[in-house]
């Protein structure tokens, strides 16, 4: 499998396979080679149907019916490779060349590439295109750079501050601590401060230990399962309990959930129903749904377990079988590869729900969750060796 996009006789070309048939796309307009003008261009696909998008005109093209997922095992090659036989023959339309040119602002499944020198894995004949000491996002928050004697500065927005207008005006001032993050408050010209897991106060100095986790909003718990590598994973399973006044958030994204090619297993609540949704691979989300229950928001303990016996999906909603599903009678994956991550509440500030999700779930969870044991082990995961922040003592009735 591959995906490709080259410059060829002037116009740009995608080209891709998901293990059948090579599709191309091709824009209608010539890119000019003036060497001044920058374009915009978005290229990729949805399923089989390709799209490229160069300076707002727009084509797309279907594959044959078939695969949908781009299976690939190779590194990410930007302007050139560092050898012609890592080139599949299919994926460009003459031999190969690299590209003379610039590059900036690098966008992959919704990360930027940092085209930095220390960022990237390897490289070689690459140099600074801009030419000056501002490039192109040296300022941030719109902030505007001038190039200076002695290297640059910047001249910030007003409510922006900071060598490179990194800062918040409220946070610039801020009592946080090295344990907590300041949030700005603009409306109340003021800030927060978001605590790191363990801590607690004003201004996250006061340390504190818990069993029960309390996720109050815009909290998460990052874990990264030590035994990972000794999984078997076409037998997964996870059991926890929750209690929450809330009809809708995630409870626990078991998962990477760094892209759309991810694996994962999902336990959250939507519309007041417990919602459990499974990815072993080609993204096809598989999501289960039992309507009859409607009382996972009263407050009240709820012990749910999710067990993955290759494609067959069991689950138990206080000790009663509630759903027994095959998701896949032929077999095609059975492994759930979730990279030894495991997400509970929500994800990392600036990681929206709903966007991380693909609208599988709309918000993060509120409420609290204790126990949570991973496959068979004999020993709960201890939370408070996790990263993450805004999570607090739930041990009390609070």
């Amino acid at each position: 499998d591959f995906l490709c996009i080259s410059l060829v006789n002037g116009f740009i070309q995608l080209r891709y396979n998901l293990g059948e048939k090579t599709v191309v796309l091709q824009t209608f307009q010539r890119v000019h080679a003036n060497g001044n003008t920058w374009h915009s261009l978005k290229a990729g696909r949805v399923g089989n149907e390709g799209y490229l998008d160069l300076d707002s005109i727009n084509i797309t093209q279907k594959a044959t019916p078939g695969m949908n997922a781009l299976d690939t095992h190779t590194d990410f090659f930007v302007g050139g490779v560092s050898s012609l036989n890592l080139v599949n023959p299919m994926a460009v339309e003459n031999e190969p060349t690299s590209f003379t040119g610039c590059i900036r602002e690098i966008v992959i499944n919704n990360r930027e590439l940092k085209l930095t020198v220390t960022d990237p894995k390897g490289g070689a004949n690459v140099g600074d295109c801009d030419g000056t000491e501002c490039g192109y996002t040296v300022c941030k928050n719109n902030g505007t750079c001038q190039v200076e004697n002695s290297g640059f500065s910047c001249s910030c927005p007003q409510e922006w501050t900071g060598s490179t207008c990194e800062q918040s005006i409220h946070c610039s001032q801020n009592g946080c601590g090295s344990q907590g993050l300041c949030i700005p408050q603009p409306t109340l010209s003021s800030y927060t401060c978001v605590c790191a897991l363990g801590w607690s106060g004003r201004y996250c100095d006061r340390k504190i230990n818990f069993f029960i986790a309390k996720f109050i909003g815009n909290s998460y718990i990052k874990y990264t399962d030590p035994y990972y590598d000794k999984r078997d994973l076409q037998y997964s399973r996870i059991s926890l309990n929750f209690t929450t006044n809330q009809t809708d958030g995630l409870i626990a994204w078991i998962g990477k959930g760094e892209d759309e090619d991810n694996d994962f297993l999902a336990i959250g609540l939507a519309n007041g129903t417990l919602k459990i949704v499974i990815n072993l691979g080609e993204r096809i989300s598989v999501p289960l749904i039992h309507s009859k229950y409607s009382t996972c928001c009263d407050e009240r303990w709820h012990f749910v377990t999710v067990i993955q016996n290759q494609t067959c999906i069991k689950v138990y909603l206080d000790e009663e079988l509630i759903l027994f599903e095959d998701i896949d009678p032929h077999r095609k994956y059975t492994a759930l590869n979730y990279g030894g991550i495991c997400y509970f509440g929500g994800f990392e500030f600036g990681r929206e729900v709903n966007i991380v999700t693909t609208g599988l779930f709309q918000k993060e969870f509120i409420g609290k969750i204790k126990d949570v044991v991973l496959f068979q082990d004999s020993k709960k995961v201890q939370l408070m060796k996790a990263e993450g922040y805004n999570v607090y003592n739930g041990n009390y009735r609070n």
